[in-house]
């Protein structure tokens, strides 16, 4: 079982009815250790004590059932990891299950457990539970603590929640964050103002996106982000200089997988200009979201622009840095951000629709994001 590193029943009452949750191995639960699934961490201490978001859920109730797997060091989009194993994909075992949150992303797709948190800091929440056809969240940046999640400084990180349903994600927020307001989540959004952002995607994701849309009663507007292919390459300048300040210091350990090696001495060799450069471009695209917002409730656009690769094509050399190109921005700006499933058309697997919102406005992107689950459900059973 591939996507839980260790099982164990760890809860603050006695509730037999609690809901069940997986904890990403790079947030520290109290008497287990945190390896980030990575050899080179494998004989780290136990954990002193929980991180602030697993004692919140402990005392909201939650039961914890284990550690997740996931791709080594958060550093891929893959999730595959030859140390640990490769969690499987739900939708399609020979996919790829994305990264960096793999296992929280196949725990729930498999339904081993009720939700799960994850981290995102290139998307990677949002890619594997595209990956996988469950609802991830990135919250706003800096919303949900990050106190004794690895890695220690970021500018870009947030840990957020998995689910099956978007009741759970309203629940799992409830918990880990003392400000989210769960009635505001589950207002009355049907009259929305959508903005969808013309991106580059495949014509089965985009068409699936447009016809989800319609189906959902939505008008919607279309909205140019201009500097969102900068803002693509500049969070890969800031990820890899965060990155490599947090885990260089294991390279030539010996104890490191080769995607990891390989990228970590990559991203050593980003420059301060190179980072200047990404701040401005952060600013600009902040900027160009923000304004876009101020007209509009949320922005829509696919979470990926094609469907996962196969193990098979990834194991081969296939690039998969592009799998980020849509969802990673948002890291850079650090606006909420939400993927929901949605049907393709002749296709039993399902796509990503994501779902943008103002900074600190979380709960309408959950609102948004049910009333879409809502219409999405009432078509089906008519």
């Amino acid at each position: 079982m591939t996507a839980l590193l260790q099982t164990f029943d760890l809860r603050a009452t006695d509730n037999a009815n609690a809901p069940t949750i997986a904890i990403k191995d790079s947030i520290d639960i109290a008497g287990y250790a945190t390896t980030a699934a990575s050899r080179a961490l494998a004989d780290a201490p136990a954990a002193s004590e929980h991180a602030e978001v697993v004692q919140r859920l402990l005392d909201a109730g939650w039961r914890i059932t284990g550690k997740a797997n996931m791709h080594e060091l958060a550093f891929g989009m893959t999730g595959i990891n030859d140390f640990t194993g490769t969690p499987v994909n739900p939708q399609d075992p020979a996919r790829i299950p994305g990264g960096s949150s793999s296992g929280s992303a196949s725990a729930v797709g498999q339904k081993l457990v009720d939700a799960a948190l994850g981290t995102d800091t290139g998307g990677s929440v949002r890619g594997p539970a595209a990956c996988c056809g469950v609802i991830g969240l990135k919250p706003t940046f800096g919303r949900v603590s990050r106190h004794r999640v690895a890695p220690q400084v970021t500018t870009l990180d947030c840990v957020g929640p998995f689910a099956r349903d978007m009741h759970t994600v309203v629940e799992v927020m409830s918990a880990i964050d003392p400000s989210f307001d769960a009635g505001n989540a589950r207002r009355d959004v049907s009259q929305v103002r959508v903005g969808v952002v013309s991106v580059d995607a495949d014509e089965q994701i985009a068409n699936a996106i447009a016809a989800v849309i319609t189906r959902a009663g939505l008008t919607a507007r279309p909205v140019e982000l201009a500097s969102m292919k900068d803002a693509f390459a500049a969070g890969l300048s800031v990820i890899n200089a965060e990155t490599s300040r947090a885990f260089g210091h294991l390279v030539d350990s010996g104890k490191l997988g080769a995607d990891i090696e390989t990228r970590l001495r990559a991203a050593a060799t980003t420059s301060a200009a190179d980072l200047d450069a990404a701040e401005r471009v952060r600013r600009r695209f902040t900027d160009d979201v923000d304004r876009a917002l101020d007209q509009l409730d949320v922005l829509l656009l696919p979470t990926m622009p094609a469907l996962p690769i196969t193990l098979e094509a990834a194991r081969a050399g296939t690039s998969v840095i592009a799998m980020s190109s849509l969802i990673r921005p948002f890291n850079l700006s650090g606006h909420p951000a939400l993927t929901l499933p949605v049907p393709l058309d002749n296709s039993p697997l399902k796509a990503g629709l994501q779902i943008v919102g103002r900074k600190n406005d979380d709960e309408t992107v959950c609102a948004v994001a049910a009333l879409i689950e809502a219409r999405l459900a009432q078509t089906v059973e008519t």
